[in-house]
């Protein structure tokens, strides 16, 4: 079985004001929908959530690479990928996935909801 690490950002590390009608509270519940989403389909994913801050979401990202298996599929949110604040968290991270799991497949989700989709076109 493939295993998977999803990145997201740490839902209290979003800027929320340009994001009407989403706070923390909200997202926290999408993303564990999202995730009991995955546990029910037998999906073999661990959960990576950054802080916006590159040098500690790669602090991070390395602390989910060595205390899990090796990772066939890095999925990686939209918060982290589509707002233009967060470019060099983004870039980092892909540097580091590439670096440390050498052939990894990516795929990316638009909203926690879709993270499963993303998921299965890389399985």
């Amino acid at each position: 079985m493939t295993t998977i690490i999803s990145i997201g950002l740490h839902p209290s590390a979003i800027d929320y004001t340009a994001l009407p009608g989403l706070d923390e509270q909200v997202l926290t519940a999408r993303i564990a929908q999202g995730e009991a989403a995955l546990r029910e389909a037998g999906l073999d994913v661990t959960s990576c959530l950054v802080e916006a801050d590159p040098e500690a979401a790669e602090k991070t990202l390395r602390d989910c690479l060595e205390s899990g298996p090796s990772f066939g599929v890095a999925m990686i949110g939209a918060g982290v990928r589509t707002l233009p604040e967060h470019t060099l968290l983004f870039e980092r991270l892909i540097n580091v996935l590439a670096t440390a799991a050498p052939g990894i497949r990516f795929c990316f989700n638009t909203s926690p909801e879709t993270t499963i989709d993303a998921i299965r076109r890389q399985l």
